[in-house]
């Protein structure tokens, strides 16, 4: 009866171990369980998100790449317009500073002024020469200005003036001005007035190019940097996203591992424990045996025909 009080009582205590360890092994597998079944949607979103966000930032780049692209363009043209117009506006102001003083040239004669002396009049020649040059220049040079601007007879006129000027002065130098100047004097200011207007609007159009470029500039500046803003966003987003999808990856390999000890463990504990019961069971099933067969024996020596007998065989010499 004591040796099976203390084998009861060892297997009490593991009886308690394997019950604890069966109910937290099985919590814990429980949850390791539902914890994979976190990381697996964890995992299935942030694969979905990166996957977005990498589509988000390829577009986010063609975007930003198309509008610089854009600007870069838009920026190449206006260096063209300005080039083109500073070579244009340059020439201009030459052509309209060369009729200037040719008109001023025309104008000392325009009238009727008379000259002093023959030196002078040799010296106005030259001039008058310069001046056919000058128009000879301006009509070779700005061909298609003029078209619809003189009339057949002004260019006629001007030809006839550029051929030889020396003829708007009489063949004795008298200093008497022919009477053709009058015209060929209009044409020049006619000519001038051509110029200016062109300056003019040459000078507005450039005006107008700038104000376009600087606002289409303003705007795809705009646009650039809220594309470029959007894709540092996206990046940090992706990144943020791809860090936790590979640390989510890693949780769930882990917690697989984890899951797996937990179940071969739980498997041997109940394997152990069964075992332990089963042997506990067969334990006391032959200790009741054991004490059934003393008991009855106890009942047969203390019985009255066993004492008849003993007291029948006893022999009291053998004592001696």
């Amino acid at each position: 009866e004591k040796e099976a009080s203390e084998d009861e009582e060892i297997y009490d205590k593991m009886a308690c171990w394997c019950e604890t360890n069966d109910k937290e092994k099985t919590k814990s597998i429980a949850d390791a369980q539902s914890r994979i079944a976190d990381l697996t949607t964890k995992i299935e979103e942030h694969t979905a998100a990166s996957a977005r966000l990498g589509a988000e930032i390829t577009n986010l780049e063609k975007e930003v790449a198309g509008n610089q692209a854009s600007l870069d363009q838009a920026t190449a043209i206006r260096q063209k317009q300005l080039a083109e117009f500073n070579s244009e506006e340059k020439d201009m102001l030459e052509s309209v500073s060369a009729l200037k003083a040719a008109i001023v040239v025309l104008s000392k004669h325009h009238g009727g002024s008379l000259l002093q002396d023959k030196k002078k009049d040799q010296h106005e020649g030259t001039r008058l020469l310069g001046v056919a040059n000058t128009l000879r220049y301006q009509m070779r040079k700005h061909a298609r200005l003029f078209v619809g601007v003189l009339s057949p007879s002004e260019r006629r006129a001007l030809d006839a003036f550029i051929q030889a000027p020396e003829d708007y002065f009489d063949a004795t130098y008298k200093q008497s001005y022919a009477p053709q100047s009058g015209q060929i004097f209009g044409i020049l200011k006619q000519m001038k007035a051509t110029f200016e207007e062109n300056l003019s609007v040459a000078q507005k159009e450039e005006l107008e190019n700038q104000k376009a470029y600087t606002e289409l500039k303003a705007a795809k500046e705009a646009e650039i940097a809220a594309g470029q803003a959007q894709l540092d966003t996206k990046q940090q987003d992706l990144a943020s996203t791809d860090q936790k999808l590979a640390q989510s990856k890693q949780d769930i390999e882990d917690t697989r591992n984890t899951l797996s000890a937990e179940e071969q463990f739980l498997l041997m504990l109940k394997e152990k424990c069964s075992m332990t019961d089963n042997e506990w069971a067969e334990r006391q099933k032959t200790r009741q045996q054991e004490m059934e067969a003393v008991s009855k024996a106890l009942e047969v020596i203390s019985g009255d025909d066993a004492h008849d007998l003993f007291t029948k065989t006893f022999n009291p010499s053998l004592l001696q």
